[in-house]
Protein backbone atom coordinates (compact mmCIF):
# COMPACT_ATOMS: atom_id res chain seq x y z
CA UNK A 1 0.00 0.00 0.00
CA UNK A 2 1.13 3.40 -1.11
CA UNK A 3 1.70 6.69 1.29
CA UNK A 4 -1.83 7.98 0.90
CA UNK A 5 -3.03 11.03 2.81
CA UNK A 6 -5.07 14.23 3.26
CA UNK A 7 -2.68 16.91 5.05
CA UNK A 8 -5.42 19.90 6.51
CA UNK A 9 -4.97 22.99 8.43
CA UNK A 10 -6.96 25.53 9.18
CA UNK A 11 -7.01 29.17 10.61
CA UNK A 12 -9.23 30.82 12.58
CA UNK A 13 -11.13 34.09 13.01
CA UNK A 14 -10.83 33.76 17.22
CA UNK A 15 -10.14 31.84 20.22
CA UNK A 16 -13.08 29.78 19.54
CA UNK A 17 -12.79 26.24 17.52
CA UNK A 18 -16.27 27.19 15.63
CA UNK A 19 -14.39 30.16 13.84
CA UNK A 20 -12.56 28.71 10.84
CA UNK A 21 -11.75 31.43 8.24
CA UNK A 22 -9.45 29.65 5.78
CA UNK A 23 -8.56 26.06 5.34
CA UNK A 24 -5.72 23.93 2.88
CA UNK A 25 -5.62 20.61 1.96
CA UNK A 26 -2.52 18.60 0.25
CA UNK A 27 -3.87 15.49 -1.13
CA UNK A 28 -0.43 13.22 -1.25
CA UNK A 29 -0.67 9.78 -3.32
CA UNK A 30 2.26 7.30 -3.45
CA UNK A 31 4.41 9.89 -1.23
CA UNK A 32 3.90 12.26 -4.00
CA UNK A 33 2.02 15.58 -3.52
CA UNK A 34 -0.82 15.41 -6.43
CA UNK A 35 -3.06 17.92 -5.83
CA UNK A 36 -4.45 20.81 -3.15
CA UNK A 37 -7.13 22.94 -1.95
CA UNK A 38 -7.24 25.84 -0.18
CA UNK A 39 -10.41 28.95 0.54
CA UNK A 40 -11.28 31.36 2.57
CA UNK A 41 -14.45 30.46 4.75
CA UNK A 42 -17.05 33.00 5.72
CA UNK A 43 -17.11 31.74 9.74
CA UNK A 44 -20.78 31.09 10.84
CA UNK A 45 -22.85 33.26 12.16
CA UNK A 46 -21.75 33.85 16.25
CA UNK A 47 -18.30 32.85 15.66
CA UNK A 48 -17.39 36.31 13.14
CA UNK A 49 -15.45 38.41 15.38
CA UNK A 50 -12.05 38.65 14.53
CA UNK A 51 -9.52 38.64 17.35
CA UNK A 52 -6.66 40.95 16.72
CA UNK A 53 -4.06 37.99 18.08
CA UNK A 54 -5.41 35.77 15.52
CA UNK A 55 -5.10 38.33 12.72
CA UNK A 56 -1.42 39.39 13.53
CA UNK A 57 -0.69 35.38 13.20
CA UNK A 58 -2.76 34.96 9.99
CA UNK A 59 -3.22 37.84 8.36
CA UNK A 60 -6.54 37.62 7.46
CA UNK A 61 -9.17 40.31 8.21
CA UNK A 62 -13.10 40.10 8.23
CA UNK A 63 -13.31 42.54 4.88
CA UNK A 64 -11.50 39.23 3.80
CA UNK A 65 -14.49 36.61 4.17
CA UNK A 66 -17.42 38.73 3.15
CA UNK A 67 -17.73 37.17 0.14
CA UNK A 68 -16.13 33.80 1.32
CA UNK A 69 -17.72 30.44 0.82
CA UNK A 70 -19.84 29.74 3.97
CA UNK A 71 -18.77 26.50 6.07
CA UNK A 72 -21.22 24.03 4.56
CA UNK A 73 -20.05 25.17 1.07
CA UNK A 74 -16.76 25.16 1.96
CA UNK A 75 -16.94 21.56 4.28
CA UNK A 76 -19.15 19.68 1.10
CA UNK A 77 -16.09 20.97 -1.41
CA UNK A 78 -13.50 20.12 1.64
CA UNK A 79 -14.95 16.20 1.63
CA UNK A 80 -15.21 15.77 -2.10
CA UNK A 81 -11.67 15.97 -1.94
CA UNK A 82 -10.52 14.51 0.91
CA UNK A 83 -12.44 11.71 -0.77
CA UNK A 84 -12.52 9.17 2.68
CA UNK A 85 -8.64 10.09 3.58
CA UNK A 86 -6.63 9.73 6.57
CA UNK A 87 -6.08 13.20 7.11
CA UNK A 88 -2.78 14.55 9.09
CA UNK A 89 -2.31 17.59 10.78
CA UNK A 90 0.16 19.37 12.68
CA UNK A 91 -1.06 19.36 16.08
CA UNK A 92 -4.35 17.65 15.18
CA UNK A 93 -6.48 17.95 18.04
CA UNK A 94 -6.27 22.12 17.43
CA UNK A 95 -7.47 21.23 13.37
CA UNK A 96 -10.12 18.09 14.17
CA UNK A 97 -11.44 20.09 16.84
CA UNK A 98 -11.72 23.05 14.80
CA UNK A 99 -13.66 20.61 11.69
CA UNK A 100 -15.83 19.17 14.81
CA UNK A 101 -16.96 22.72 16.16
CA UNK A 102 -17.18 24.36 12.85
CA UNK A 103 -19.65 21.63 11.12
CA UNK A 104 -21.54 21.67 14.74
CA UNK A 105 -22.24 25.47 14.90
CA UNK A 106 -23.87 25.30 11.46
CA UNK A 107 -26.05 21.55 12.71
CA UNK A 108 -24.12 19.58 10.31
CA UNK A 109 -22.45 15.94 10.20
CA UNK A 110 -19.16 14.52 9.52
CA UNK A 111 -18.25 11.05 7.90
CA UNK A 112 -15.87 8.70 9.59
CA UNK A 113 -12.94 9.84 8.86
CA UNK A 114 -9.40 9.22 10.89
CA UNK A 115 -6.30 10.87 11.90
CA UNK A 116 -3.23 11.09 12.82
CA UNK A 117 -0.51 14.14 14.07
CA UNK A 118 2.21 15.00 12.12
CA UNK A 119 3.34 16.50 15.50
CA UNK A 120 3.22 13.37 17.72
CA UNK A 121 4.89 11.66 14.39
CA UNK A 122 8.17 14.12 14.63
CA UNK A 123 8.57 14.06 17.65
CA UNK A 124 9.70 10.06 17.05
CA UNK A 125 11.33 10.97 14.35
CA UNK A 126 13.70 14.05 14.47
CA UNK A 127 16.04 15.75 17.52
CA UNK A 128 14.65 19.03 17.97
CA UNK A 129 14.67 21.67 20.23
CA UNK A 130 11.19 22.88 19.21
CA UNK A 131 8.70 20.63 17.23
CA UNK A 132 6.56 23.91 15.81
CA UNK A 133 5.71 23.28 12.25
CA UNK A 134 7.84 25.84 10.67
CA UNK A 135 11.03 24.49 13.22
CA UNK A 136 10.07 20.77 11.51
CA UNK A 137 9.42 22.25 8.06
CA UNK A 138 13.03 23.28 8.22
CA UNK A 139 14.68 20.40 9.90
CA UNK A 140 13.49 18.67 6.54
CA UNK A 141 14.67 21.27 4.29
CA UNK A 142 11.23 22.74 3.56
CA UNK A 143 12.54 26.04 4.23
CA UNK A 144 10.48 28.73 1.97
CA UNK A 145 6.84 28.93 2.85
CA UNK A 146 4.24 31.54 4.84
CA UNK A 147 4.08 30.01 8.03
CA UNK A 148 0.48 30.86 9.26
CA UNK A 149 -1.51 30.58 5.44
CA UNK A 150 -3.55 27.45 5.39
CA UNK A 151 -2.26 26.16 2.32
CA UNK A 152 1.82 26.49 2.87
CA UNK A 153 1.24 24.46 6.65
CA UNK A 154 -0.73 21.94 5.32
CA UNK A 155 1.98 21.54 2.53
CA UNK A 156 4.50 21.94 4.55
CA UNK A 157 2.80 19.43 7.05
CA UNK A 158 2.27 16.98 3.88
CA UNK A 159 6.58 17.18 3.35
CA UNK A 160 7.31 16.25 6.87
CA UNK A 161 5.04 13.17 6.59
CA UNK A 162 6.80 12.30 3.41
CA UNK A 163 10.43 12.98 4.57
CA UNK A 164 9.85 10.67 7.97
CA UNK A 165 8.74 7.84 6.23
CA UNK A 166 11.62 7.89 4.15
CA UNK A 167 13.70 8.06 7.36
CA UNK A 168 11.88 5.60 8.73
CA UNK A 169 11.79 3.37 5.42
CA UNK A 170 8.26 3.20 5.65
CA UNK A 171 6.37 2.05 2.60
CA UNK A 172 3.23 3.36 3.78
CA UNK A 173 1.12 5.22 6.51
CA UNK A 174 0.54 2.44 8.59
CA UNK A 175 4.10 1.52 8.42
CA UNK A 176 5.14 4.96 9.71
CA UNK A 177 2.35 4.56 12.57
CA UNK A 178 3.79 1.35 13.10
CA UNK A 179 7.32 3.04 13.59
CA UNK A 180 6.73 6.08 15.67
CA UNK A 181 4.53 3.87 17.84
CA UNK A 182 0.85 6.12 16.86
CA UNK A 183 -2.24 5.21 16.06
CA UNK A 184 -4.99 6.41 14.15
CA UNK A 185 -7.63 8.54 16.20
CA UNK A 186 -11.38 8.66 15.11
CA UNK A 187 -12.83 12.08 13.78
CA UNK A 188 -15.98 11.25 15.38
CA UNK A 189 -15.53 11.02 19.01
CA UNK A 190 -18.16 11.04 21.92
CA UNK A 191 -17.97 14.30 23.09
CA UNK A 192 -16.61 12.96 26.79
CA UNK A 193 -13.88 11.96 24.81
CA UNK A 194 -12.78 14.80 22.47
CA UNK A 195 -9.18 15.45 22.72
Amino acid sequence: MPLDFTAIDFETANGNSASACAVGLVKVRGGQIVDTYSTLINPPTGWLDFHPGNIRVHGIYPKDVENAPTWPEVLAQMLDFIEGDVLIAHNASFDMGVLRKTTEAVGGTLPELHYACSLLISRKTYNLESYRLNQVAYAVGHEEFDHHDALADSDACARIIIHAAKRHGAEDLAGLLAETKQQLKPLNLPTNEAE
